[in-house]
Order: C-alpha cells, then structure tokens, then sequence
C-alpha cells in the first residue's frame, strides 16, 4: 500500500518511492535477496573483464610498470617475506613506495597458482563483485528494470574498462568496499558504511581521505559520534601512511610522490604562486581534466552531482588535478576506477532522491544506456570486438621460445612488456631503465616494439645500449624476428 503523505515525510528516500516504481516479481522476500539475473549480470562482466585482461596479456600487451610490480609484490608475500620489486630497483621494499597491505590477501591465491594472471583474475573478480551492492541498492529502492539498467551501464563504464585493460593495480579492492560502503550509506544503514570504508586505508595511502569524507557523510545523516570516529580513522590513517611508514620503508627516507604536487613534472619545486594557481585554476586546466569531469558524470545525465554522495570523490580528483603528472588528468589508465562506484551510488541516490515517476525515471535510464553505449567503442572492451584481439602474432611464440633459455631464477633485463612474462620465475627488471639492477646474467629486448609503445628508451638508444653490452661481456645467444637475447653465461 502507498504511503500517505504524513507517512512519506518521515521515512528514508528509498521508503517513499511510489509503488509503481516496483517492478512485477518483486515479492519482499525475493527483493531481500540476489535474482539469478544479477548473478548472471556479474558472471558476464567478471568473464569479461577476466577474459580482456588476459589477452592483452597473452598478446604481450602488458608492462612491467605495473604488472610486473605487483606480481613482484604478491610473489613476496607468498615466499613468506615483506614486499619487494626488482624493477622498481634492486630489493626495493615496495611499502617505502606505495601502502597497499591489503595485497597480502591475493597471496594463498598466487601460490597455488604462480602466475601474473592470477592477479588479472582476481582484479577481474574484483570489480564485478562491485556492480552487486549497487543493483541490489537500486533493486530495493527503484525496481529490478532500474537496477539492471543501472548494474550494466556500471559494469560497461569507461573507468572499470580501463582498470581491467591495464595490467594489475591495487585499487582494484577499493571498488567492491567502495559499492557496499556508499550503497548502506545511501540506505541510512550507517555501521555498515563505516565498516566497509575502514578497510580503504589498507588499500592505498590516499584513500584514508576518502574514507574522512565517507565519515563525514555518516555524521551528516545522523549519527555524529560514529561519522567524526570514522572520518578521524581516515584522516589519521592517510597520515600515518604517508609521514611514518612509507618514509620508515622508503630508501630516501620520504613519502615518495610529494613531487607531484609540490612541482611540474621534471621541474623544479613550486612556488606559493604555483601551489595557489593548482589548487585554483589548476584544477580544471588544461582541458583534459574538464574533459575527465564530463565523462564520468555523463553516464548519469549529471544528475550524480545532486547526491551529497558524489562528495566521496572529491579528495580523488583534487589530488589528480593538483598532479603535475599528465596521465593523471585524463581518461587512460586505471586512475578513474575508484570513482565509478562513487559516481554511480551518487546516480542512484539522486534517483531515489527525486521520487520520479515511471516515465521519468525511465527516461534517466534510456539516456544512462545511450551515453553507456556511445562511450563504449572509445575504451578497452570494445577490444574484444576486433578482429585483432583474436589473432596470435607469430613472434609469440619466438619470444616464449627464447624466454624459455633463461634458467629460473636468473636475474634478467627485458623489454618493458617482456618483464610480465618473466616475473613468476626469475628476478627481472626493466631494461633501459637507470633503477634497474646493474650487470644481469640475461638481457633480452625487442627491437620491433612500435613507437607509441616504445618505453623507456628510443630505439637510437636501444641499439646503442646493446651494442655497448656486447663490449661489456655480454654475448648474442640468440636473435630471431627482432628479439635479441643476450647473456654472460657460458
């Protein structure tokens, strides 16, 4: 029975939705629990997103920076010690980097299965168990139409798309806590919301921010003591992260990344006028942070920025656009990934919020599927549309063939998407890179990278290093469709 005015005045928003926003089928106790068409809806995305990752990774696609980090990571973990990388330099402990404890978890994982594709798997898996929280939200509030609509808009955004089409990143644990934080958040279910965001502060240093906003919000919607207990956790957190145990782990003894916003990168340190004009004007130029801005609210027809909830991802894109590193204003890459949750529990309160009637809110999810699909071929997924994600390039099997004559255990220099291929086995680093452990038994290259892939040296400089190595001792063991294995060995 509809709620009487009187009635709607004193209930949660998604209480007083008119009932014709319910959806035929939805008895109380089948909307209390998950349909079979939303396990289906997830399987398809984890399947999706498992099965791009791979093959890019199994074209040779994926890069030492990061895959081949946090391969090193979780390998560490799994041997039983602190974690370390050898392409981020010779024993280097990777909690003076970055704090990511939480990796520790995909670690039973990485032992039964020694491989860098399990940690594609479990990205994988990651970031489709996110879409459930948020349909199960919309399907209480909205109905099982809106929440499939909204569940699969989701799961095809463009940030979850780049996070899976690039190599492993930690925060892929931040988007299911995330999901479940601000969908019991949105449903005034506040200890739930604080015992899902906690957790982000073993995700990455960053997110404790996060999770003081998220503390905030709790103490917004009634419940002060455990909002202002929570955003302190977070604000404490982020600190302790940042100015006592990454600099205790860090070889320069410092946070490692403040040169990101205290000067351009490769430039010298900012002045106040530079600091003022980044968190001014700098925010939203140049226009490839505008740019970022417009694609992540597009899919909700803006509405996300009616919800309260949509603040969750300011200290996100403040510290982005403070950034004087340009990969991090835009759309490529994993960066956006922890905002598509936010951006889409912001979309469904808002619509909860409104109270909209059938054609209403139907017309909000036409537009949401519209923009969805018209983003789609621009980001990774639509590769497994083409042709050429299908075709198996011969030097494959060449360069498996030549990998297979460095020794396990070796320690090695390869090509930046070589370096994936060998970390489950030997100690690899980049070559060409200045950090990288001097003087390896084993140096293999690919001569025939194209250009926009080419990293961290020109192929003028890659030749020059090569032929400089055959003056150092090193000999040619083998050299075939443009890869070149070099080794000191006898």
């Amino acid at each position: 029975m509809q709620a009487s005015p009187a009635d709607s005045a004193t209930l949660p928003p998604q209480q007083s939705q008119p009932d014709k926003l319910a959806r035929a089928g939805d008895s109380p106790r089948g909307r209390d629990g998950i349909p079979w068409w939303l396990w289906v809806l997830v399987g398809a995305l984890f399947f999706t997103y498992m099965t791009l990752s791979l093959r890019i990774h199994q074209r040779l696609l994926s890069n030492a920076f990061d895959l081949g980090i946090f391969e090193q990571v979780i390998r560490s973990y799994a041997d039983g010690h602190l974690p370390v990388s050898e392409v981020k330099g010779p024993d280097y402990p990777v909690l003076g980097d970055h704090f990511h404890p939480v990796l520790a978890l995909v670690a039973p994982f990485y032992r039964l299965w020694p491989s860098p594709q399990v940690l594609l798997v479990v990205q994988a898996a990651l970031i489709a168990a996110s879409v459930l929280p948020l349909a199960l939200w919309a399907r209480r509030a909205l109905g099982s139409g809106a929440a499939a609509v909204i569940g699969t808009c989701y799961g095809l955004s463009w940030g979850l798309a780049n996070a899976a089409g690039f190599d492993f990143h930690e925060v892929a644990f931040a988007v299911p806590l995330l999901a479940c934080s601000l969908a019991a958040l949105g449903s005034d279910r506040l200890r739930a919301a604080a015992f899902w965001a906690l957790p982000l502060l073993l995700v990455k240093e960053d997110l404790g921010l996060t999770v003081a906003v998220i503390g905030f919000l709790i103490a917004r919607r009634g419940d002060r003591k455990l909002g202002i207990a929570t955003a302190a956790a977070g604000l404490v957190g982020t600190a302790l992260a940042m100015l006592v145990i990454l600099p205790a782990f860090n070889p320069q003894g410092s946070y490692a990344y403040t040169h990101w916003l205290t000067g351009p990168e490769g430039g010298a340190e900012s002045g106040p006028l530079d600091l003022l004009y980044k968190a001014t004007i700098g925010l939203i130029t140049p226009e490839a942070k505008v740019t970022t801005l417009l694609f992540l609210l597009a899919p909700t027809l803006f509405l996300a920025l009616r919800s309260p909830l949509l603040w969750v991802a300011l200290p996100t894109l403040a510290w982005r656009f403070a950034s004087g590193l340009w990969t991090h204003w835009g759309t490529s890459y994993h960066y956006s990934v922890v905002l598509m949750p936010i951006v889409f529990a912001a979309f469904i309160d808002a619509l909860i919020r409104r109270q909209s009637s059938t054609v209403s809110l139907r017309r909000y999810l036409v537009g949401s599927a519209a923009i969805t699909a018209l983003l789609l071929p621009q980001f990774p997924l639509w590769q497994l549309a083409k042709p050429e994600t299908w075709r198996t390039d011969p030097r494959i099997a060449v360069a498996h063939k030549l990998m297979d004559r460095i020794p396990d255990g070796a320690t090695v220099q390869a090509s930046n998407q070589l370096v994936p291929q060998l970390t489950d086995r030997t100690s690899a680093s980049l070559y060409g890179w200045a950090d990288s452990r001097p003087d390896p038994e084993w140096i293999m290259v690919d001569t025939e990278v194209p250009q926009q892939r080419r990293w961290p040296l020109s192929p003028g400089e890659e030749r020059i290093s090569l032929d400089h190595a055959l003056t150092q001792g090193y000999r040619t063991a083998a050299e075939q469709d443009g890869f070149v294995l070099l080794t000191r060995s006898g």
